[in-house]
This record gives structure tokens, C-alpha cells and sequence, in this order.
């Protein structure tokens, strides 16, 4: 008999949640909340208590093929970087095309979770719902639980000395729905991550004076790399990573700090922080140095505190006749309907085997999808999670015993402070192809690149220097897909494709076959360094 699963939210975690319970066989329901599919990226005109979501004019900050689903490339007319419009086209498609909608209830919302009183035998769970459109409330119980609803929706409010005398408008990021409301207004932002700088550039064009304040400063890397091509598809890869840690820290930041002020310079333009570039998440945004140098957005100090109709920093400067306060200031990760004795959270501490599975439960029969942060995109992590958590619902996979996966994540907690600087925000960071590696690992998707060498050596090459994409996952295992060898051999024709819009001489092959000539230079001299350091 099949075990029957509960995935709770169908947002992109919780629709390949879906899918991969149907290619494992498992009987499911999934739990969503409101009328639709899309979670943070379905946008709405109001306010909804404890949803996310993000802003009208959000454009994602990864590539098309470096985001999507690892059997279902996006299609090839969508941009290189896509609005957010564009990834409910997409989540759409992937619905409709495994027809995952009619699994979900829609309007009901998970109140409660909780062990079943048998639950060291059958490692079952008592799940509690809400029928929103009727009120009705029933407890339904399940083999196994996959909580993916996120962890921005409780949004973090600091306080500041007198911000509650303040007269203007203090709003949350999350709260920033209309642009109209600041048309030739006096705005502060505080906070400069990513949702902090789209709105400072957002806002530049329309309000009168838009002030940026920043703790700590940011190092500013753009989606466009070199030649134009998307940062994140030469960044991410295999070979990237074998540079990074062939490389001591000190040199890469040297490296990395020179080739972003290249661009700009971050301390000529009030950015630069005191650590270098990998000890911290850097905002990605293309336009907030014109935005700085046309005087549209000016970058200040932390707040010290508020007056009625104004705001001082710690510099001691003062800008008075603010009109209006955004706080870009992040969130507060929790799960509200889970037992804490199943997962307490402290200051944003979320204490997870792989970002996944609590360590202290006699059964591995619930996983977390999603809670992380990535140097990278989301939701092929989230999709290699829910592959993961499948195939240990079943049985399939034997997670490590518990003090091994203790040790596992203190090992990473250790290292996440030892790298990033301290800050509630570093607590679930993670680069991109060490994690999927890992997870893929443990599943047993992971390429293997000798059987990969003696089968097509073009595409074993591809896998190792190339693009990490999410199709290197479906080559081998579990869950192989038949067209992920097409996929990769043509990931570059689709991310270049919307950009053919003239007809013109390409020069995408003269720039691959660069590429491949640079890459295999700085493979060699990554190697004499790692010898030479090493003894």
C-alpha cells in the first residue's frame, strides 16, 4: 500500500513537492492556503497577513536555465533573466504538463502538525486543516509531511529611537505594492539586499530624493557578465568551485574585489564594506550605480534614530522632510503550525540534516523544502530536496545515523560563521553546486564522471566545466531523464535564443570556444597554486 504524503504549500516548492511524490508512487494531498499556485512569486495588489511575495516589478536574479526544474527546460523564447510574470507562466506549465493541480486543495490552510501518538512505531503525523471558504476544521493523518511554504512571510521590523513619532509612512519591503505612492516624494530605504536596491532603482526614476541606508555596505554584482553573457552560467560550475578551493580566501577576495570595481568603485561610490566579497550574499542589481551616480539614490549610514519628520544617521548627518520609509530589513524564518519540540527556530537558526530533515526524529518521515538561502537559485535545490525526501519516506535511502547528522550540521554552522559576517541573515546560506552535490549524493543522482567520460566524453567535459545546470542531475540514478543529455548540449541555444531578435553574424561559438581555451588555462595554474601551497 502506498504511504500517503502531505505536502503543505504549493508554491515552487511545493509543486515539484507534488511531482516527485508521483514519480515515487506515494499517495499524496498538497495544502494551499489561497486561490492559486505560485506562493511568493503569485503576485497580488493587496496585503496578505503571513504570505509572501514579491514585487510587481521583480525580475529574477538567476539565469532562466540555471532556475528551472531539471526535466522541464523553460521555454526558449522566455529572456535570459525573467520577470516575474514570466515564472507563473512558467510554474503554470509545469503543472499543467505533469497535472499536478489536482492533487492541491486549494483555500485550506494547515493549522496544526503534530506526532501521532504511535509515532516511533509508524512514524505517522496528526495534520490539523482549515476549509477557508467553509470554516470547516478536520485532522487527517499521513505517512509523511513536506513543509513547503517558504520562510519569507513573517517579515523583521528593527527599531529604531523614535520611529514611532516619526510622521511619514513606515512600511515593510513586503508591504511595497503601488510605485504611484512616491512620485516626487522624499523616500529612505533601509537595508540593501536585494529587495532594498531594486527599490532604490525602482524608485530613483520616479521620487524626488531616494536615500539608500546601508549598515555595513554592499559589494554590487550585475546579472550581465563579460561578453554579456549571464553571470550565474560561468559562475556556477564544477570548475569554478575547483578554482575556489585550489585558491586561499585572502587571494579570492583580491580577485573577485578588483574585478567588481572594475565596474564601479564601491568605496567611490559609498558601497564598499569592510570584508571582502565572499563573506557576504552581494546584492545583484544592474542598475543602482547609475542610479548613484545620476543622484537619484543617495547612499547613507545606519539609522541612529527618528525624529517627527526626519531621520539621523550614524555619521551624524541628518535628512529631514522624509516623507516615507521602507524597511528592506528581511524576515523572520518560522513554521508556526509545527511543533517546536519537531523544529524550533531561533534567531533564524533552523537546525536541519542537508537543510532538510530534523536530526532528533525517531523516524525521517517530515522534510523542509526550501529553507535556505543560495549562491544560486532556489528552486532546482528545492526540486533535488523533495527527490531526496521521497526516496527516504520510502525507504529507499537510509539517512546517517543522528549524531553523524549533528555533526554534519554543526560542521556547516561552524564554517557559515567562519566565512560570512555575523548577522541573523547567515544562518541558512548555501553555494549552489556543493548542496545539490550533496543531496544527489545521498539520492544517487549524483553525475559520475568516469562512467560519464567512457560514455560521451563531450558531455562528461560539458558537466565538468560547463554550466552546472539542473539536467546534470537526471543523467544518472534515480529519476533519469531520457532528454537531459539534449538539455545540457543545448542549454546555451535556448539562454541565447530571445536575444536573436536582428539578424546578425553570431559569435556565440568564437565565444564558447574562448571560453573553453580560458577555463582550461586557469585549470592549470589553479593546480601549480594548490601544489605550490600545499608543500
Amino acid at each position: 500500500m502506498a504511504k500517503k504524503i502531505a505536502v503543505i504549500g504549493a508554491g515552487a516548492s511545493g509543486l515539484t513537492a507534488v511531482k516527485c511524490c508521483l514519480d515515487e508512487d506515494l499517495e499524496l494531498v498538497c495544502y494551499e492556503r489561497t486561490e492559486s499556485i505560485g506562493g511568493l512569486w503569485y503576485f497580488t495588489p493587496e496585503i496578505r497577513d503571513g504570505q509572501g511575495c514579491i514585487n510587481k516589478s521583480t525580475v529574477v536574479n538567476s539565469s532562466k536555465e540555471m532556475m528551472c526544474f531539471s526535466d522541464f527546460p523553460m521555454p526558449q523564447e522566455y529572456p535570459v533573466f525573467i520577470h516575474n510574470t514570466y515564472v507563473m507562466k512558467y510554474l503554470d506549465l509545469y503543472a499543467e504538463n505533469f497535472k499536478l493541480k489536482k492533487y492541491i486543495k486549494f483555500q485550506t490552510e494547515v493549522l496544526h502538525v503534530s506526532r501521532a501518538d504511535d509515532f516511533a512505531q509508524t512514524g505517522q503525523w496528526k495534520v490539523e486543516i482549515r476549509d477557508n471558504k467553509t470554516g470547516k476544521q478536520e485532522t487527517k493523518t499521513f505517512d509523511g509531511v513536506l513543509v513547503c511554504t517558504g520562510h519569507l512571510a513573517t517579515q523583521n521590523i528593527p527599531h529604531f529611537k523614535g520611529m514611532d513619532e516619526f510622521a511619514g509612512d513606515v512600511i515593510h519591503s513586503r508591504e511595497y505594492k503601488r510605485i504611484e505612492n512616491y512620485v516626487d516624494k522624499r523616500v529612505l530605504i533601509v537595508g540593501t539586499g536585494n529587495s532594498g536596491g531594486d527599490i532604490a532603482t525602482e524608485l530613483g526614476q520616479i521620487a524626488s530624493q531616494v536615500f539608500l541606508s546601508t549598515r555595513r555596505g554592499t559589494w554590487v554584482l550585475n546579472r550581465v557578465a563579460d561578453n554579456g553573457m549571464p553571470f550565474d552560467m560561468l559562475l556556477l560550475s564544477r570548475f569554478v568551485g575547483f578554482l575556489f578551493w585550489c585558491m586561499p580566501t585572502s587571494l579570492l577576495n583580491w580577485v573577485l574585489e578588483r574585478k567588481l570595481n572594475q565596474r564601479f568603485d564601491h568605496g567611490l561610490y559609498s558601497l564598499k564594506p569592510n570584508h571582502g566579497p565572499l563573506s557576504q550574499a552581494p546584492l545583484i542589481n544592474d542598475d543602482l550605480p547609475n542610479r548613484i551616480v545620476c543622484g537619484s539614490v543617495k547612499i547613507k549610514t545606519d539609522v541612529t534614530r527618528f525624529t517627527k519628520t526626519g531621520v539621523e544617521f550614524v555619521d551624524g548627518t541628518v535628512e529631514d522632510n522624509i516623507d516615507s520609509v521602507i524597511l528592506a530589513t528581511g524576515y523572520v524564518y518560522g513554521f508556526p503550525f509545527l511543533d517546536k519540540s519537531v523544529l524550533n527556530v531561533n534567531k533564524n537558526k533552523v537546525n536541519l540534516y542537508k537543510y532538510v530533515f530534523p536530526p532528533d526524529l525517531e523516524r525521517a518521515t517530515l522534510a523542509v523544502v526550501g529553507c535556505i538561502q543560495p549562491r544560486g537559485a532556489t528552486m532546482p535545490i528545492s526540486e533535488m530536496q523533495c527527490r531526496l525526501a521521497c526516496r527516504v519516506f520510502k525507504g529507499d535511502v537510509i539517512l546517517p545515523s543522528r549524531s553523524d547528522m549533528w555533526d554534519d550540521i554543526r560542521q556547516k554552522a561552524n564554517s557559515m560563521s567562519l566565512h560570512y559576517v555575523k548577522s541573523q541573515r547567515y544562518t541558512i546560506q548555501v553555494d549552489y553546486v556543493q548542496i545539490m552535490d550533496e543531496l544527489a549524493s545521498l539520492n544517487g543522482c549524483k553525475p559520475n564522471f568516469y562512467s560519464l567520460f567512457l560514455r560521451d566524453p563531450r558531455l562528461a567535459f560539458s558537466v565538468a566545466f560547463g554550466s552546472c545546470t539542473p539536467y546534470q542531475y537526471r543523467l544518472q540514478g534515480p529519476g533519469c531523464w531520457d532528454g537531459a543529455c539534449d538539455a545540457i548540449r543545448t542549454q546555451w541555444d535556448r539562454t541565447l535564443y530571445p536575444l536573436k531578435t536582428r539578424p546578425i553574424a553570431s559569435s556565440q561559438h568564437s565565444f564558447q570556444s574562448k571560453l573553453l581555451l580560458y577555463s582550461i588555462a586557469l585549470l592549470f595554474f589553479a593546480i601549480i597554486i594548490k601544489l605550490f601551497l600545499s608543500g
